[in-house]
């Protein structure tokens, strides 16, 4: 009896072995999903321009011309203010300057502030400040948040 008594006690031990869940591989591949979940960049809105962050020196004017750079590199142009118009895309630096140079001749008094992306080449930024200038522009901004 002893001895059939002692068996019993073992396959009780061995059972509630089984039963018992190792975790520890689980919370590795939790740790392992955090942190590909916190390394991956969120998803930012395409149309959206990052623009850098400044102090505020000046209140924007009312009415501008306003040139936006993606950071891929497309450009869009249009007039903000009472005689705003919808923004116009420009395949590339020279139609955007043609497309500049037409608002600049039917308001000749709007400054022109340009949004670059805090990505976009600073090369284009000054490029497009330097077209400006040559067209008589005076007033050159850059937009900021």
């Amino acid at each position: 009896m002893g001895s059939s008594s002692s068996g019993g006690m073992r396959s009780g031990r061995t059972r509630k072995l089984k039963s018992e869940i190792n975790v520890v591989p689980y919370i590795d591949v939790m740790l392992v999903l955090l942190i590909i979940f916190m390394v991956m960049p969120s998803a930012n809105d395409p149309s959206v321009v990052d623009l850098p962050k400044a102090e505020k020196s000046t209140k924007p004017p009312s009415d501008y011309v306003q040139i936006v750079i993606k950071p891929n590199g497309a450009l869009s142009i249009g007039v903000k203010g009472k005689d705003e118009d919808a923004p116009e895309t420009a395949p590339n630096r020279d139609a955007l300057v043609k497309k500049l140079r037409t608002i600049h001749n039917d308001h000749p008094d709007y400054p022109v502030l340009i949004a670059g992306d805090k990505e976009s080449k600073y090369d284009d930024v000054i490029q497009l400040i330097s077209e400006a200038k040559k067209m008589g522009i005076n007033r050159v901004g850059l937009s900021t948040k």
